[in-house]
């Protein structure tokens, strides 16, 4: 699993990149690449400042809008068996489908 680390507000992904033998941060969210390695958490948060106002700065200079917008709206694929699970938990909270995935989903990310 992935580890998130806030910075400066923003949530970045972190992993261990074994091809540098480094940890490396990317964040999320934006609407272009902002990576940053360190072999540390202390530097690795940061790398992680210097990237995102290098990022924010670059995005500023270039009339650029940083952050990507999400619609609320997405296609999600499940096998027959989780749909009529899903639709059954649903029906038993006496909600839509849809207003108990949004549920699901909003528990799963807080605990993220």
């Amino acid at each position: 699993m992935n580890n998130l680390m806030n910075i400066n507000g923003h949530q970045a992904v972190i992993q261990y990149d074994p091809e540098t033998e480094m940890l490396r941060g990317e964040f999320i969210g934006l609407n272009g690449g902002a990576d940053f390695y360190a072999d540390n958490v202390a530097d690795l948060q940061k790398e992680g400042l210097i990237s995102l106002q290098t990022f924010l700065d670059v995005c500023k200079e270039q009339g650029i809008e940083p952050y990507k917008h999400y619609s609320g709206r997405f296609n999600v694929r499940v096998s027959p068996q989780v749909h009529a699970a899903a639709a059954a938990a649903a029906a038993a909270s006496n909600i839509s489908l849809n207003e108990w995935v949004g549920r699901t989903l909003d528990r799963a990310a807080q605990m993220g």
